[in-house]
């Protein structure tokens, strides 16, 4: 089989295919494999209980089920839910959103795919521009989602230590560059893989250089404010039109409705409608008439903030609890201060073998976890070893497996080290 450019890029492997192949492979064969692997959210009986309500009183309605499986919505989305998101952002926030600047993508990733090739790689004037990521690590669905080579550039972080076993990254903006060739910068807030949360005044800096400098400062907002809200500290929700904010019902626990909803100045949302209309002629509809209420209502904001966040704060300190016990003393590690999300970041100055050696050797004792040096596109290769000292866990799933999970990468490290 002959490949264009194009396809051979995208059916080589990459990070993100190799994770969701696992997470799959391991959920097909019905083996005890630990997941700590993937960001899929846990199951919160109250969220599920209301979801569960919503979509009864769908099916009982000849016309919300003509609506939700029988006809095309318009590029830019279901009308109602954006009508409805709008009038909740400005009454909550006071962001003077019209409805032309909302738009709804099949997913998160679907909208970073757009968003990226629309503000990076080939311009008419020549220049080729990049995705500047203003703080590495970031998502390992970023890396390969650019059909230009080489469209992102990172930053490394500056490292401070919070605690005796905990770290945390912060922006350094000493190094970070926007150029002629910066097309968009990008941050996610919270951060998948570390749970850092990018502050006020770093989101505020960087806000700052893109309109010095007339680029899109993109916001991945998946699991941060307003909702789903997977905050374990301050921060304040903010929207401005040279702002691109990313938002999803993912994590609020939908994920298998693909709903990501991107709030920009309407020329990028009218943009990114022509765009979303080639590559998927339509949006589904599911995801959000389902959350249509909750967005009517406002009870996505208090959900949000008074269940979602607790479940999750509760996990992650179960979780860091657990891991602090199985380690011990005796070895160097770290965990990245938890502000965030749903995942752990690991970190063994030092190890004598590769995260992904570590990865593969916890596979075949049973844990899915995922290497670190997935996450680090727009580095160099190998420029620096603290990307191959890292795992990224999750710990949204049961508890008693998470400890479980956790105490075997425990055992292991400490093999690891005992055997060198």
């Amino acid at each position: 089989m002959k490949l264009s450019s194009f396809g051979r890029k995208f059916t080589a492997g990459a990070g993100i295919t190799s994770l969701m192949e696992d997470l799959g492979n391991a959920l097909a064969s019905g083996d005890d494999m630990i997941m700590m692997g993937g960001g899929n959210p846990g199951h919160i009986p109250e969220v599920q209980a209301r979801l569960t309500e919503v979509l009864g009183d769908l099916a009982a309605d000849p016309d919300a089920v003509r609506r939700v499986v029988g006809i095309y919505d318009p590029p830019q989305g279901e009308k109602r839910f954006i009508a409805a998101l709008v009038d909740l952002l400005n009454a909550e926030y006071g962001w003077n959103l019209a409805s032309e600047n909302v738009a709804l993508t099949n997913g998160s990733q679907a909208a970073f795919f757009m968003l990226f090739n629309m503000f990076g790689g080939d311009y008419e004037d020549g220049h080729r521009r990049h995705i500047l990521l203003p703080m590495a690590p970031e998502y390992i669905g970023y890396a390969d989602a650019g059909i230009a080579p080489e469209l992102f550039k990172a930053v490394k972080p500056e490292i401070t230590f919070t605690d005796a076993h905990e770290f945390k990254y912060r922006v350094d903006f000493d190094a970070v560059e926007v150029t002629a060739d910066t097309g968009a910068i990008c941050v996610s807030r919270p951060t998948n893989p570390t749970g850092n949360v990018v502050t006020d005044e770093e989101l505020a800096r960087l806000e700052a250089l893109a309109r010095r400098h007339d680029v899109p400062l993109i916001v991945d907002g998946a699991y941060g404010t307003p909702f789903p809200s997977l905050l374990f500290v301050e921060a304040t929700p903010t929207w401005n039109e040279q702002i691109v904010l990313c938002l999803s019902l993912s994590k609020l626990g939908l994920p298998a409705a693909r709903t990501g909803i991107v709030i920009a100045d309407e020329r990028i949302i009218s943009a990114l409608s022509g765009v979303n209309a080639i590559m998927n002629l339509a949006t589904g509809s599911f995801g959000a008439m389902l959350a249509e209420p909750l967005v009517r209502s406002g009870e996505i904001l208090s959900l949000s903030r008074e269940v979602v966040c607790p479940f999750y704060r509760g996990k992650m300190e179960r979780a860091v609890a657990a891991f602090t016990q199985a380690m011990g003393e005796g070895i160097r590690w770290y965990v990245h201060k938890p502000e965030g999300a749903m995942f752990l970041w690991l970190w063994f100055p030092g190890l004598p073998i590769s995260s992904l050696e570590l990865y593969q050797r916890l596979k075949e004792r049973g844990v899915l976890v995922v290497s670190g040096h997935y996450f680090f596109p727009g580095l160099p290769e190998d420029d620096w070893r603290h990307r191959h000292e890292c795992l990224r866990v999750t710990y949204s799933q049961d508890d008693a497996q998470v400890a479980e999970g956790l105490r075997i990468i425990a055992d292991e490290v400490k093999a690891v080290w005992a055997a060198h």
